[in-house]
């Protein structure tokens, strides 16, 4: 029952993330396909995020949420799902609650890809791409977990979920992020599985 409380309340995220690559795709609003760090460059000559990080994208995650978190707040109300939500455990499901809750996740999905790109352009990786050797398979689990923390800190300010639950959320869920990129690879959204 936790794992699908889980689902139901991320359920948001997960479209949102999806839409947003298709989005990303699309030739609209291409002014904003700029990277996010301008493409300068730190003291050790690499890029701060480089070429992924876009403002279309960041933009986009936070619009997305915001949507499919309204939608999705209807739907669990029609369905009678509602009890199975983390968000409206203390939290009244209406338009404007899911719209703030919808932004924040967005925020929290965005904003926590960051590091890892940082990191990863310290390390030399190039955007899109992911460390080989020893590490690969820590980069990997990295690169789908990490919009996962920050999706699972903004359900912790409406809903303590405690540290063991918060851990199981990003385990879950970057096991469902590689299984979603797997699928989407091979519908030719990604470039690159993992």
């Amino acid at each position: 029952m936790t794992i699908l409380k889980m689902y139901v309340t991320l359920m948001p995220a997960i479209l949102a993330g999806i839409v947003n690559m298709i989005w990303c795709k699309t030739r609209l609003l291409k002014v904003a396909m700029v990277p996010m760090d301008g493409g300068k460059c730190l003291s050790d000559g690499k890029r701060i995020f480089g070429d992924n990080k876009t403002w279309k994208g960041f933009f986009g995650y936070v619009f997305l949420n915001a949507i499919f978190m309204i939608l999705w707040g209807g739907l669990c109300s029609i369905c009678g799902i509602e009890h199975l939500n983390f968000f409206y455990e203390n939290q009244e499901n209406t338009v404007l609650f899911n719209l703030g809750a919808g932004i924040l996740l967005g925020l929290g999905y965005a904003l926590f890809e960051l590091p890892n790109s940082f990191l990863k352009r310290r390390l030399g990786v190039e955007p899109g791409k992911t460390i080989s050797g020893f590490w690969k398979a820590f980069f990997i689990f990295l690169d789908q977990a990490d919009s996962i923390f920050g999706c699972a800190l903004v359900v912790c300010f409406f809903y303590d979920l405690g540290l063991g639950l918060y851990l199981l959320y990003v385990l879950v869920g970057a096991l469902t992020h590689i299984v979603l990129n797997m699928l989407l690879y091979f519908a030719h959204l990604r470039k690159n599985m993992f």
